[in-house]
């Protein structure tokens, strides 16, 4: 049976129609795609260890960093070049000890805010793209304008930090897993009994690391990083 002219005008029309609907669709599909297709930052081990290359105005630090979240407990034990060795024990309960282990037996207690970071305060940074950093190609994230995280693409593991003032983490080792001995969680007894040197804060806490920061930058956005 052959067609009118009015039933192949319809015909081609919802010919068209379709294909409008069908490039519609495969546009929005691919609009999802390219949205999801955007890296997040890998949330961070439950427990491990890592050795960080610490530079500011071209003062090095080594820092060993231990962090064990089912415990609430994070540590970071600092190495200043030729100088003493200054130990930042952070709890979940916002206290936090500042000491040496030395002649001098310094201690500063503080009562902060905030707690230690959780494994995924990363939630919400804003993708920058890929940077090489380090030797590595790099995903780069920035979370409130206070830290620029840098991810290696391949492994996933962090390589760099940098600091909104200008003070740089280059992350040497990562050990997933890695936990200390309890016994080298528990600050000195000068710390309690009233036997330790206070020293000026500003002095004592001028290079420590500053995730403490960035916990109290979280806070602040009203992010449930605590």
């Amino acid at each position: 049976m052959r067609k009118s002219a009015r039933e192949k005008r319809e015909i081609e029309a919802m010919a068209s129609k379709a294909k409008f609907f069908l490039i519609l669709s495969l546009l929005s599909v691919s609009v999802r795609h390219s949205i999801s297709e955007d890296p997040v930052p890998t949330p961070w081990p439950l427990q491990f260890h890592s050795v960080l290359l610490m530079n500011y105005s071209g003062i090095p630090q080594i820092i060993n960093l231990w962090y064990d979240w089912p415990n609430g407990r994070n540590f970071n034990i600092i190495q200043h070049q030729l100088g003493n060795v200054l130990y930042d024990l952070e709890w979940n309960n916002g206290t936090s000890f500042f000491y040496t282990l030395d002649s001098t037996k310094t201690c500063s207690p503080a009562q902060l805010e905030v707690g230690i970071l959780r494994p995924n305060w990363l939630d919400g940074a804003k993708y920058l793209g890929q940077r090489h950093v380090d030797g590595f190609l790099c995903n780069v994230w920035e979370k409130v304008d206070f830290i620029w995280y840098y991810e290696d693409v391949e492994t996933k593991r962090p390589v760099h930090w940098l600091f909104y003032t200008g003070r740089q983490a280059h992350v040497m080792t990562f050990e997933v897993g890695a936990v200390l001995e309890d016994e080298k969680w528990q600050a000195p007894v000068y710390c309690f009994d009233g036997t330790g040197t206070t020293v000026n804060d500003v002095a004592l806490h001028q290079n420590l690391p500053l995730m403490t920061g960035v916990n109290n930058r979280l806070l602040h956005q009203n992010y449930p990083a605590i």
